[in-house]
């Protein structure tokens, strides 16, 4: 598949790296879109989740319906662990932990868990006086936008999140810093039943002023 990158493949299963911008499912005014690419492959793989638009990184897809309810099972009964990187604004008040806050679907409050646990807090050297850090997240729920929405609600909104961040502050990033894209990313999907599987998405190079000191 031409500019993404396959992370892994089998004769059950493709992770790609999706990569930021490119929305998983078409629709009114999308004209290109993964799951479109991906049913031009010959083994037509199916996707079995997904990811926001702007939300880069590791993306299974079945090949075939029968895989497809398998890795559907695995997922919708907690055996598949999604591990995600972000990069927010200040610090939380802990190092790690877990955030419990219900949000809001569809009208109605639902149960909502993201443990997550920061790895690396420091000022931002080309913009003076910018605290960030950046964070390693699980998800325990599968909410929409459920990371990005608990951590604005904690006052650590993600970088260059034009939905519920701080807006002031992405302006201010994107005039000093060059920030362009919003800081999340899907690094690494583990299964650990019936199907073994542990694939890790490298993070793009937008996140290299931020996360340089990790490597």
């Amino acid at each position: 598949m031409k500019n993404i990158e396959i992370l892994h493949e089998d004769e059950l299963s493709i992770v790609v790296n999706k990569p930021a911008g490119l929305a998983v499912q078409g629709g009114q005014g999308i004209k290109t879109s993964l799951d479109n690419i991906l049913a031009s492959m010959s083994s037509k793989p199916l996707l079995v989740h997904r990811l926001d638009k702007d939300t880069s990184g590791a993306l299974l897809a079945a090949k075939g319906r029968e895989a497809a309810a398998l890795f559907s099972r695995l997922i919708n009964n907690k055996k598949t662990v999604k591990k995600y990187i972000a990069v927010c604004a200040g610090r939380p008040k802990k190092n790690e932990g877990i955030i419990t806050d219900e949000l809001y679907i569809r009208g109605s409050l639902k149960k909502s868990i993201t443990k997550f646990k920061v790895i690396n807090s420091e000022k931002l050297t080309a913009v003076s006086g910018v605290e960030y850090s950046v964070l390693e997240l699980e998800l325990g729920t599968g909410r929409m936008h459920q990371i990005r929405r608990h951590l604005a609600m904690n006052g650590n909104p993600v970088l260059g999140d034009d939905k519920y961040g701080d807006f002031s502050l992405n302006k201010k990033l994107y005039k000093e810093a060059g920030l362009k894209r919003l800081l999340l990313h899907a690094s690494r999907l583990i299964i650990n039943d019936e199907i073994k599987l542990d694939t890790t998405a490298p993070l793009p190079e937008y996140f290299n002023p931020y996360t340089s000191s990790l490597n």
